[in-house]
């Protein structure tokens, strides 16, 4: 294995390392974006969870840990407007990180192709100078193809992160919404 790893290191073209490595790199940034964000939107559901338990059970407040919390603070007079600045704000808070992962989801296979691309023509090359046979070329090809896969994996993982973390910001907002419709039809 290590030697097939070398081997594919020494003839693959400069351009198709340089593409793998920009792969590596968006894959280790996108899962630490999507670990990072997925474990602080579970902590920030969690209490806006137990704040909604805590309103639906009677009380006339959200809990210290809500979001609406500081907005409620903030404002001599409750109203529809301030909760809905506060869940504007919520939703642009909770769907940090969407952006960079949809970015990866939608540039990362044509990275990959890039890379596929101009080994495929270092291939050719390689064939024009000698007398080039089927192998020459079939072992060009599934070399170069190698950018391609890699490509697409990190796309299948970035656009699978970015449709979990979508959902977990729809499942917030929608927690904020309650906790306010709650708190707005006690105080009418």
């Amino acid at each position: 294995m290590i030697n097939e790893i070398i081997d594919f290191y020494i003839k693959s073209h400069p351009v198709t390392l340089f593409v793998l490595a920009v792969l590596a790199l968006y894959f280790f940034a996108l899962n630490w974006v999507f670990l990072y964000r997925f474990f602080s939107l579970n902590k920030w559901i969690s209490d806006e969870n137990s704040s909604l338990e805590t309103i639906l059970m009677g009380a006339s407040h959200v809990s210290d840990h809500s979001f609406l919390r500081h907005f409620i603070k903030s404002s001599s007079k409750i109203s529809k407007e301030l909760f809905d600045l506060a869940l504007y704000a919520a939703t642009k808070e909770a769907t940090k990180g969407l952006s960079f992962l949809s970015i990866v989801a939608s540039t990362s296979p044509f990275i990959g192709l890039f890379g596929t691309v101009v080994s495929i023509l270092d291939t050719f090359s390689h064939i024009g100078q000698s007398s080039g046979t089927m192998a020459i070329i079939a072992s060009g090809v599934s070399d170069a193809l190698v950018a391609t896969a890699s490509g697409i994996f990190v796309a299948i993982f970035a656009y699978t992160y970015h449709q979990i973390l979508k959902r977990k910001a729809f499942e917030l907002s929608g927690l904020l919404k309650m906790q306010s419709d709650s708190i707005l039809s006690k105080s009418i």
